[in-house]
């Protein structure tokens, strides 16, 4: 399979994480049920507005907080949702493994967790069958009655082999996030498959205009919708009554901060020079360290790795930068990337560095300070630090308040039921 999805445990803090015994290897396959074509026409104009949702995802739920859970959150307020992630390969595991519970907050989501025996993760067949099996007795079982006759939302390429128009599905969504096969360790296969989702889906999202420009040319119902942005919980960066955590507060000013994924996409000699260019500047750097080793991240004594901080602290950490970065490395896994982080930073009130990635630059080039060199960066940085720019701080507020994640998730469901007439309006004409 040669592919580590990201998912932190097996385990919700409270430790209510459930097995199920999956037994059966010649389970019946979940079927869509045939109808006659008086039934079609009966429903055509009116297609179910609460239908579940079996959501598969590269993205642990309980990992950092962006794009899937911002939507899917959300999406769960109408519907029920089967949120199915794949825990890295364990060594210790003789079978697969597969644990239920659902999400702290959300009654509405049950997270379907699946792992798998190391010696048995290169064999993409057996992975693919043993993937579906599980996840489809689990809907048989412990989740019976709540997902029947599905919309499928996919954000990992590589689960449509296993279940693309294998759990009874009434619509597939494909909502592409990121360019993964340019991504560190993304398995070969991954874009011969997401070519197999693009011929299977009925509607495409893209989470960026380069992406859109991309995937809209193998799909003519494809939509661009970019960041969104929770305004209420960021701007708790500007409430008084907010409080710095001690580990920043502790720190000399002014602080140039960084919250997100520590991975391939960080531009490493860059955050190193900036902490190099002012001994005064304290550089944090707040993320879970990914396909990177930790050990190899430079080291200086006013440059602070944080580690992962949950979505609740952003703001307070937030409240403690008083310039937001985004020292992003230009390579192919960033050529496809618009920062969610970048409306989030806006929504704290505060200036924003950024080294020139074309989404960047082309969606949020009013109000980010775009660097093209190093040298460059750090000077944009000494600006920020001795005459921020209040313009555009406003400008970013503005942005803020037209690009709410409520907003795009209205537009996303509006998508589908579009798409769901137009399916059913095919299927009385065939």
């Amino acid at each position: 399979m040669s592919y580590t999805p990201i998912a932190p445990s097996l385990q919700n803090q409270d430790g209510t994480s459930r097995p199920f015994i999956a037994e059966n290897r010649n389970s019946t396959k979940t079927r869509p049920r045939k109808k006659g074509l008086a039934n079609k026409r009966a429903t055509k104009l009116h297609p179910r507005t609460d239908f579940p949702i079996i959501v598969h995802s590269h993205l642990g739920w309980d990992w950092v907080w962006q794009r899937p859970q911002q939507f899917v959150s959300r999406l769960s307020r109408r519907h029920k949702i089967l949120f199915v992630e794949t825990l890295a390969p364990d060594p210790s595991l003789a079978a697969p493994l597969a644990k239920f519970r659902v999400a702290d907050g959300f009654s509405n989501i049950t997270v379907l967790t699946l792992q798998f025996p190391s010696w048995r993760w290169e064999d993409a067949g057996y992975v693919d069958s043993e993937r579906c099996r599980l996840v489809q007795q689990f809907i048989a079982g412990p989740g019976a009655g709540q997902f029947q006759s599905p919309v499928q939302w996919f954000y990992d390429p590589m689960a449509v082999t296993a279940f693309g128009g294998q759990m009874g599905e009434v619509l597939t969504v494909y909502d592409c996030m990121d360019e993964l096969s340019k991504f560190r360790c993304a398995p070969p296969e991954i874009a011969k498959r997401e070519t197999e989702l693009l011929s299977r889906a009925e509607v495409v999202f893209t989470g960026g205009r380069k992406l859109f420009e991309a995937k809209s040319r193998y799909h003519d119902n494809c939509h661009f919708y970019g960041c969104g942005v929770d305004a209420g919980h960021f701007g708790k960066a500007q409430d008084p009554a907010t409080t710095v955590p001690t580990a920043l507060s502790s720190l000399p000013k002014p602080v140039l901060g960084y919250f997100g994924v520590v991975d391939e996409r960080m531009d490493y000699e860059l955050i190193k020079r900036l902490a190099e260019s002012n001994p005064q500047w304290s550089v944090v750097m707040v993320g879970p360290t990914v396909k990177v080793d930790a050990k190899t991240l430079p080291q200086r004594p006013n440059l602070h790795w944080f580690g992962q901080r949950s979505y609740a602290e952003l703001p307070a950490l937030c409240k403690g930068f008083d310039v937001c970065l985004m020292p992003f490395a230009l390579n192919e896994a960033t050529e496809f990337i618009n920062p969610t982080k970048a409306l989030e930073y806006m929504a704290t009130g505060k200036i924003i560095i950024s080294t020139a990635v074309p989404d960047v630059v082309r969606n949020f080039g009013e109000i980010v300070k775009l660097a093209r060199t190093p040298n460059e960066f750090i000077t944009l940085c000494q600006q920020a630090v001795t005459q921020p720019d209040h313009a555009a701080i406003t400008k970013g507020f503005k942005m803020v308040s037209e690009n709410s994640w409520d907003s795009i998730v209205a537009q996303l469901e509006q998508h589908m039921q579009e798409a769901l007439v137009q399916k059913q309006e095919r299927e009385v004409a065939a």
